[in-house]
């Protein structure tokens, strides 16, 4: 189980390729993560396992992509902070959290 989101919310994110048909503007980011690095990950799918996420990462470049909460539980900012929930995110359409950032 992930250590970074609650149970209650992992379950409400719809599994891998459950929105593969809509269209970006149609797609819902579920949950942000983030570390000080200003690297954030919006999750928009989830895996059986709730370990393999298909978001929006924001980074070097922004792009869609699949990333693994594993491995964000693991990683650290330049200043040592571990990624984060971002708890005052509220569910957000892709497009808008696109054209924001």
């Amino acid at each position: 189980m992930s250590k970074l989101i609650p149970e209650q919310l992992i379950n409400e994110i719809p599994p891998l390729y459950a929105t593969e048909e809509l269209k970006d503007d149609a797609k819902v980011c579920h949950v942000k993560l983030f570390t000080s690095s200003n690297w954030s990950w919006y999750i928009i799918e989830i895996s059986d396992d709730k370990d393999i996420c298909f978001g929006y990462v924001q980074g070097l470049e922004s792009e869609l992509g699949y990333f693994s909460l594993e491995e964000l539980e693991s990683l650290k900012g330049p200043l040592g902070l571990h990624v984060e929930m971002d708890l005052s995110f509220e569910p957000t359409l892709l497009s808008k959290v696109k054209n924001e950032t």
